[in-house]
């Protein structure tokens, strides 16, 4: 096995201590997912530069890694059919790469190409190239979401939106639109003055989810705010809200209990928690590589 690293990335050889050491000595061709996926596996694995092997501790060692090699022929088997399947029958899009593992996917931000492309089994994303891995082994998944994919990219461009914009200057689904955006803007949210949310503590609104900061005990105006907000009356007053941060999102701990019908708010589950995190994080990964 053949590979370059830092002193930062391995310990030194086990050499005559790790000799004592029940464990297993494991090298094979060095591929770099390969590497990852071992080192996922194997967290306590080190490299030996002197034995060009790496060593993993324990005495139950040798049958860890039986395991992991038969998924891993598994997996080479699965590529290789997914390869074959996208040469008797091959994607043709300019946002599709063919790559050494997989394909390379790149496109306009899109939510629903994010949603697509996460539900593509063994897909994951490149925050450094700004690019979606997916293997061979799953070619047929993504070839049967990739219409709604390559729709949604395109749809996405920023020449194809801005022609929309275009288009919609000065209609009333224009207007309408900017007057939406202003609302929100303000960052207040109508409540039932006798069924108020936790203030400080993420909650799922219409905004979707959100932190109330202060009931400020204003009056709703339905006449005013109807078209926002509908089914709002005058026993309505506003929240102030703002966006949760990431690490209030992790620390919130999910609902067991679906939200009742035609709730304003209610706690968040853990299928709401988990987009939200996601976004909160890359959202907050942007702002820190922003950050000079």
């Amino acid at each position: 096995m053949t590979e370059t690293k830092s002193a930062a990335d391995h310990d030194k050889a086990p050499s005559v201590e790790d000799g004592a050491k029940p464990g297993v000595d494991i090298s094979f061709p060095y591929d770099r997912m390969t590497v990852e996926q071992f080192r996922r596996r194997f967290p306590r694995a080190r490299w030996s530069d002197a034995r060009k092997a790496w060593f993993v501790p324990g005495r139950t060692a040798s049958r860890r890694i039986g395991r992991w090699l038969a998924e891993i022929e598994a997996d080479a088997h699965a590529d290789a059919k997914g390869r074959d399947a996208f040469a008797f029958d091959p994607i043709g899009s300019p946002y599709l790469e063919l790559g050494k593992a997989g394909f390379r996917i790149r496109t306009p931000y899109s939510k629903t190409v994010v949603d697509e492309l996460r539900e593509v089994p063994f897909s994951r994303w490149d925050g450094d190239l700004r690019i979606w891995h997916v293997p061979f082994r799953s070619y047929e998944e993504l070839r049967r979401r990739w219409l709604d994919i390559e729709a949604a990219a395109r749809r996405n461009e920023p020449e194809e939106r801005r022609r929309r914009a275009e288009e919609r200057k000065g209609t009333e689904q224009d207007m309408r639109s900017k007057l939406r955006s202003a609302e929100r803007k303000r960052h207040r949210y109508p409540l039932q003055s006798d069924d108020l949310p936790p203030i400080g503590r993420p909650v799922v609104t219409a905004y979707g989810i959100v932190v109330f900061t202060e009931i400020s005990g204003e009056l709703v105006d339905p006449d005013v705010v109807a078209d926002f907000y509908p089914g709002v009356t005058e026993d309505h007053v506003w929240g102030c809200w703002r966006v949760p941060t990431f690490e209030e999102l992790i620390r919130t701990w999910p609902a067991k209990m679906l939200p009742v019908q035609n709730a304003e708010w209610w706690l968040p589950t853990i299928e709401e928690l988990r987009p939200a995190r996601r976004t909160a994080r890359s959202r907050e990964t942007r702002k820190y590589a922003k950050t000079p």
